[in-house]
């Protein structure tokens, strides 16, 4: 792997996350209700603002400009038959990334975010100008056939998300959008949340890219057997990575320890990007304080991984395309939450009577 900018690993980095500030929260509560409105009358939106007071330790937060990351990688377990499309859509879908043609940077575009496509693991050569090569390995192995990768390259995988997430909190972001692309990586998520939740992989498990009934029972199956074949600690979230996981999953976590060690909010995307929140909380658990859930994904994994996380998400579009793309459309939001507390009236200020009879 070419060197890249200068970040500790995940662990040092993760010892330096400190809880959100509580005390700044109750502020930004107590001064929304000065405002010109009722108590509460904005309802999730003001809860927002609240949390990112606490995020941000600053009852007048900023979150613009945002970053928006994906991580791309390949997963062996592609060559089961558990995905809809072949593994060489990944290094194809990386280079529409570099061409502008793809939803995210669509959403991107809209947002005014820096939108940066790093290789953590693609199987294929990946040639497109503007994507970061930090390939950890080409793809993992068939969690099917023995571990997807090693304990070391799963460590490896989430200090390419602490780069990434370090370079664009370095050039001046102040909120991180982390997407992913891999072929059958619901697969990969899914086993993930099935060991680290204690929940069947059949309750976990959807279409993804559009298998039929008889692949999608097929995908279960491998799901199944693959943990049976290697029984991990759910205690271990790293161990759980390496033995059936992705190094786009782990370099997502690796972004979300990173962002949250430096105080900004991280808005999580869909199932992929939560199971990644997930194993970040494992490894960290004061990281859960900074995520901010964009939308809930039609992936049936994405309820159980949200019940586990306590995650109410902003949006609910029926999407379930990865990418960032929920967690794009999702930002505006964030931007509202700030805007009503930099810019809305006090009742004093404006000289309306808040007196209630």
């Amino acid at each position: 792997m070419p060197p890249l900018s200068a970040a500790p690993a995940f662990r040092a980095l993760a010892a330096r996350v400190r809880p959100v500030e509580r005390k700044v929260g109750d502020a930004v509560r107590a001064y929304l209700d000065t405002l010109t409105k009722p108590p509460g009358s904005l309802g999730d939106l003001e809860a927002l603002a609240v949390q990112l007071g606490e995020i941000t330790g600053r009852a007048k937060p900023e979150v613009s400009p945002p970053a928006c990351i994906v991580f791309a990688a390949d997963h062996g377990v592609a060559a089961e038959g558990v995905s809809a499309f072949g593994q060489d859509v990944t290094a194809q879908m990386v280079a529409n990334f570099a061409a502008g043609g793809a939803a995210i940077n669509a959403f991107a575009a809209q947002i005014n975010a820096r939108l940066e496509v790093v290789n953590v693991g693609v199987a294929g050569d990946v040639e497109a100008p503007g994507v970061v090569n930090a390939r950890v390995r080409r793809g993992t192995a068939s969690m099917l056939r023995g571990p997807a990768m090693s304990r070391e390259d799963a460590a490896a995988s989430l200090n390419v998300g602490v780069d990434a997430a370090e370079r664009a909190l370095d050039a001046g972001c102040r909120c991180l959008i982390v997407g992913d692309m891999g072929i059958a990586n619901t697969t990969a998520a899914s086993a993930v949340l099935a060991v680290l939740s204690g929940q069947p992989a059949a309750r976990l498990v959807g279409t993804g890219t559009g298998i039929d009934q008889a692949k999608l029972a097929h995908k279960i199956s491998v799901i199944e057997r693959a943990i049976e074949a290697r029984p991990t600690d759910a205690g271990s979230p790293l161990d759980v990575l390496a033995s059936v996981g992705g190094l786009e999953i782990g370099a997502m976590a690796g972004a979300y320890i990173a962002g949250a060690a430096r105080g900004v909010p991280c808005v999580v995307d869909g199932f992929i990007a939560t199971v990644a929140a997930l194993l970040a909380d494992r490894l960290c658990p004061e990281v859960r304080g900074y995520l901010i859930f964009g939308h809930r994904s039609a992936e049936p994994g994405h309820e159980v991984a949200l019940e586990v996380l306590h995650a109410e998400p902003l949006l609910a579009l029926g999407m379930r395309l990865g990418e960032g793309t929920g967690a794009a459309l999702a930002f505006p939001l964030l931007k509202a939450a700030c805007a009503m507390l930099a810019e809305m009236a006090t009742f004093g200020d404006a000289g309306v009577d808040d007196t209630r009879s």
